[in-house]
């Protein structure tokens, strides 16, 4: 049954990919145009990251900077209550001044991680920017090209003889021009005939009686 399973689920890739191919070569500026996107859906992605990554270290650097200040508030007050002998006022300061100060150490400790994870974050996110804009310019190039491509095909089809026609379209387009300037010209003389011969023969007669 495992076997059966794994046989249909390269099948169903096999057929997959073999279907991705066959749009390719169909439409390549279509498929390039869905790798854009998603590109830019990942690139959309790293940059809500990086916002969030700004958010964290300003949260790490609020919150260390409240356990210094508190560390420091209980380091005073630690020594004022020493001062005054009140021995469980000074450790309870005690305490919580080390307490403050470990986790203001902690908190310095992942502020600093979170610059770094931050800048590298940035620097991924730049590179990403660059490599998407350099896709788009690349898409432009190749749509530019797909372009002259498709008009040579076409002009090729317009002006180039086929092999089951024996004129091209222009050749064709030529013919009919000229049988129709035949034909307006044919027209035109039969429809002006009439009178020509008719002022024809009052030239003529007008000769004869001159002559006469």
């Amino acid at each position: 049954m495992a076997n059966l399973f794994t046989r249909l689920k390269d099948t169903i890739s096999a057929d997959l990919h073999d279907a991705l191919d066959q749009k390719e070569e169909r439409n390549p500026i279509a498929l390039l145009n869905q790798y854009l996107r998603e590109s830019e859906k990942e690139t959309e992605k790293v940059r809500r990251l990086v916002e969030r990554q700004y958010r964290l270290k300003d949260e790490f650097s609020r919150e260390y900077q409240k356990a210094l200040d508190m560390a420091e508030k209980r380091k005073r007050q630690a020594e004022i209550a020493n001062r005054a002998e009140e021995q469980s006022m000074y450790e309870f300061a005690s305490r919580e001044h080390e307490e403050y100060a470990a986790r203001a150490q902690r908190l310095k400790a992942s502020r600093e991680d979170a610059v770094e994870q931050l800048e590298t974050l940035e620097r991924k996110y730049e590179e990403m920017k660059h490599k998407l804009k350099d896709m788009h310019l690349k898409r432009m190039e190749l749509m530019g090209r797909e372009n002259i491509a498709r008009a040579h095909h076409r002009m090729n089809q317009v002006i180039e003889d086929s092999a089951d026609k024996p004129y091209s379209r222009f050749s064709e387009m030529d013919r009919y021009i000229e049988d129709l300037e035949y034909k307006v010209n044919s027209a035109y003389y039969r429809s002006t005939f009439d009178s020509k011969m008719a002022n024809l023969e009052k030239e003529l007669e007008q000769k004869e009686e001159v002559n006469s």
